[in-house]
Order: structure tokens, then sequence, then C-alpha cells
């Protein structure tokens, strides 16, 4: 590719603290090897409606601190129809577009994997969700942000909870994945997780059972259940361990707060050099891949594996939680 090679950036799906981080990254890299770049508004449907603007350096200035993403996201279900990915990749012909970086979660890395399919573009996904499920990373851009965006509710909620001598459950978001549930349970010194991934965890009257006896033995005066989303409501399940247990338990969600908020400096250095790998990978002719973060070195997934398996679940940490809340 020449000095004139042109570049298009998007992010799609849920944001996430740490996308406009990502899109720093890829533009400035993508500058400093003389690459135009644009910016794709809101995500996929943008691409179908050819909505975007060229970036520059001092287009990206000032954001790296910010949650959300200043190109805007959506969810496009006209995407999946095949005449208007065509009209997509009309707009991008239009603007000599040569390489594609997606940023965004399982749905947006599927959409990925289709562009690359479909056309000649190189295109390169970056994992990017606060619920870390995505497959080719050990940890995708958001998640360490909304883990400690919930862990900071989390430890308010037990001065009250000690106060007032309750039990409190809280929901956190995770519709398919526990790991923000796990990692804040862990972090929070809660006494128990409920995760998608182990369906026993949502039975509550053992856990009610448990709860109660640790309460007596420790002589503890309130207890914190972390919920994931897709394993159980929280509302529903606090009435039915008050009814179990005797004690006066309520309920917290905490809901789309975890998406927003100042990516942490984790979050910010991930983004970047994600972002960096991504343009270097689409400049060396690759694509139809992930670049991901695995034992803190680059790795690059296709997409294809990226779309059939699952981020695996920390079951270690699953068992310290239980040993640690006794």
């Amino acid at each position: 590719m020449g000095e004139q090679s042109s570049i298009a950036v998007l992010t799609s799906g849920g944001d996430s603290p740490g996308m406009n981080a990502c899109i720093r990254s890829v533009t400035r890299t993508a500058l400093s090897i003389g690459w135009r770049v644009w910016g794709v508004a809101d995500g996929y449907q943008g691409l179908l409606e050819g909505l975007g603007r060229p970036l520059e350096s001092r287009d990206v200035g000032g954001i790296i601190d910010r949650g959300g993403t200043i190109l805007g996201t959506s969810r496009s279900p006209e995407f999946r129809e095949t005449g208007n990915r065509k009209r997509a990749y009309a707009h991008l012909k239009e603007r000599a577009i040569e390489g594609l970086v997606v940023i965004g979660g399982n749905g947006s890395v599927a959409g990925a994997h289709t562009v690359a399919r479909e056309t000649e573009l190189n295109v390169v996904g970056v994992p990017a969700s606060i619920d870390n499920d995505i497959y080719g990373t050990d940890n995708s851009i958001g998640f360490d942000s909304a883990v400690n965006t919930a862990l900071d509710a989390v430890d308010k909620l037990r001065q009250t909870a000690d106060s007032h001598h309750r039990i409190f459950i809280v929901e956190v978001m995770g519709r398919s994945s526990g790991a923000i549930a796990l990692e804040v349970a862990l972090a929070g010194g809660a006494e128990a997780a409920i995760v998608p991934e182990v369906p026993e965890s949502a039975e509550l009257t053992p856990l009610a059972e448990r709860l109660t006896f640790n309460l007596k033995r420790s002589r503890k005066k309130s207890a914190i259940v972390i919920c994931a989303e897709g394993a159980g409501r929280a509302e529903m399940i606090a009435r039915e361990i008050e009814s179990l247990t005797g004690i006066e338990c309520r309920a917290t969600v905490l809901g789309h707060l975890q998406r927003g908020g100042t990516p942490t400096s984790y979050d910010r250095n991930l983004a970047a050099r994600l972002g960096w790998a991504a343009v270097k990978a689409v400049a060396g002719g690759m694509g139809d891949i992930l670049v991901g973060l695995v034992s803190n070195a680059i790795r690059h997934t296709p997409l294809e594996d990226v779309t059939i398996h699952e981020h695996r679940f920390n079951h270690q940490e699953y068992a310290l939680l239980g040993i640690l809340s006794i």
C-alpha cells in the first residue's frame, strides 16, 4: 500500500470505556505511516449510509480520558441483509478504503468476519466489551473500567449494609458472561457470586443456608451477593433470600452506569496497544483477524475462530471466592 492508502475505523455494539483511546491510537498510528483515516459514524449503520468524516491528529486529541465513543455506535439489523452490505461496500470503494478496523464485541466481530469474507478489504477486529467474553484475548477494552465502576459502588453499599445489618444483592451487567460479577465479588469481598457459567450458583436455598451459616459463624453484620444479569434478577433474588433467611434484603441494579465513566489506565493502555497492532496488521496485508492481548503479548486470532469459540470463564477464581467468603 502506498502513501495514499486509506483505512476506515468504526465502533459498533455496546459502548465501553476505552473505545475513544483506541480510535485515537488507530488514527495516529495510521497517520504516522502516511495513511488517510476515515471515521465511520454510528457503526455498521453508518457504513450502510456512508456516514463519517476524515480524521486528523487534532480530531482525536483530548479524548483519551472520555468514555463512550466519539464516532457513535448502534446495532444494525439491516447490515445482516446481503443487498444492504453491498451498498456499504460501495461507500467504502468510493473512498478507496483498503483496510477496516472494527472496534466492538462479539456481534461486531461477527460482522467484521462477514465483511472480510465478502470483500478484498483487510479487516481487523479489536475486542471492546465490558463483558470480557471475546475469544482471543485475556481482556477486552472496557472490562477493567466496568469492574472498577461496579466495585466502587459495592464498596459504598458494604458500609450501608453493615450499618443496617442487611444482605445486599447487587446486579451487574453480563447477559451470558459472569466475568464482571466474579471480578467484583472477589475484589469486593462479597459472600457469593451468581453467574451463568455456574448454574448451581443460582440455586437460592443452598445460597441462603450458606449465608445464614457464615453470618452466624463469623459474626458478620451483613453480606453482599453479586449477580450477573443473565443469571438472575436482583429484585427476585432479594425477595427469596429474605424469605429464606429472615434477614432484611435489598436489591441494587447498577445497569448502564458500568458502561460510562473515565477508562482506567489499564484500559487506556490496552486500547493504545491494540489500536496500534490493528493498523500494523492491516499495513502488513493481514485481514480477517482479531488482535488481542494474551499473556501480555499481542496475538492474532482468525475471526472465524473468534466467532465459534467462547472466552473461558475462570473457574479457579470462582473456587477462590468460595474459600475467601467463609
